[in-house]
C-alpha cells in the first residue's frame, strides 16, 4: 500500500471531465472510472474534498454570449454543478465511499448547505465531501470556489485535474513547441498568464500557502500518484 504525502486534499474536477467523448452531458462510464480512482485515494486514508464544475451542461459566460443575462447564466451554471455532484456522489457511494454533497445555494431536499465546520467534521469521519454550486455568487468560477473551499477546510494541496499533462508555456494542442513546466511559482503563473486557474484562485492559493498540482486526469492512477507525492505533471508553489 502506497503512503500518501498529504492527509487532506482538494480535487478540482471540470464539468467537461464528466462528459468523456460526448459533446454534452454526463458519460456514466467516465464518472464510474473517476469514482474508482477516488476510491483508491480514499482507501489510503486521505481526507478527500472535491469541487466539480458544470461546463458539460452550461457555462454562465457562454450563456451570456447567447443572450441570457450574465447573472442568470451564472446561477444556471451553479445548478449544473449540483447535477454533476450528485452523479459523482452516486458513483462513489456505489464503490463504498461514504459521501456528502454540500451546496453554496440552499437545496436541502438534495444536499446539505455548505457549513465549514460540518464539512471538516465529515472529512475527519472519513466521508468524502463534494462542494457544489461554486461560491454561491455570480461572476466567480468553480476554480475560485475550489481555492476558497481549500483554504476554508485547510487542505494541504489543491489538485487541478485537466486534459493535458500539466502546465505548458503555451497551449500544447495548438503549439507543438510548447514545453512542460514541472515547477512554477504563483507569481510566474500570473505574470506569464499561464491560465492554470483564474487569477482570483491563484491569488487565494498563494495567500494561503496552498500548492497546486496540475495533471492529466485521463491517465489512469494519476490522482493517487499525485497524492502519494510522485512527480506527475506540474506543481505551483511559492
Amino acid at each position: 500500500m502506497a503512503t500518501p504525502a498529504y492527509r487532506r486534499v482538494m480535487l478540482k474536477l471540470s464539468g467537461e471531465a464528466l462528459m468523456g467523448s460526448q459533446s454534452f452531458g454526463i458519460d456514466e462510464r467516465v464518472v464510474a472510472k473517476i469514482a474508482e480512482e477516488l476510491r483508491e485515494v480514499h482507501d489510503l486514508g486521505v481526507q478527500l474534498a472535491i469541487v466539480v464544475g458544470g461546463g458539460n451542461i452550461i457555462r454562465g459566460l457562454a450563456a451570456s454570449h447567447r443572450g441570457i443575462e450574465r447573472v442568470t447564466g451564472d446561477y444556471m451554471g451553479m445548478l449544473a454543478t449540483v447535477i454533476n455532484a450528485l452523479a459523482l456522489q452516486d458513483a462513489m457511494e456505489k464503490r463504498g465511499v461514504v459521501t456528502r454533497v454540500q451546496t453554496a445555494i440552499d437545496i436541502r431536499d438534495v444536499a446539505e448547505p455548505f457549513i465549514r465546520r460540518r464539512a471538516m467534521r465529515h472529512l475527519e469521519k472519513e466521508r468524502a465531501v463534494i462542494f457544489a454550486a461554486g461560491t454561491g455568487n455570480p461572476f466567480f468560477t468553480t476554480d475560485s470556489a475550489a481555492a476558497l473551499r481549500a483554504a476554508e477546510i485547510r487542505a494541504e494541496i489543491l489538485l487541478k485535474a485537466t486534459q493535458v499533462e500539466g502546465i505548458f508555456t503555451s497551449d500544447p494542442k495548438q503549439d507543438p513547441d510548447a514545453k512542460l513546466l514541472e515547477k512554477v511559482t504563483y507569481q510566474e503563473v500570473l505574470e506569464r498568464d499561464l491560465r492554470v486557474m483564474d487569477t482570483a484562485a491563484i491569488s487565494l492559493c498563494r495567500d494561503n500557502g496552498i500548492p497546486i498540482a496540475v495533471f492529466d486526469l485521463s491517465r489512469s492512477g494519476n490522482v493517487r500518484r499525485v497524492v502519494c507525492g510522485e512527480r506527475v505533471g506540474s506543481i505551483v508553489r511559492q
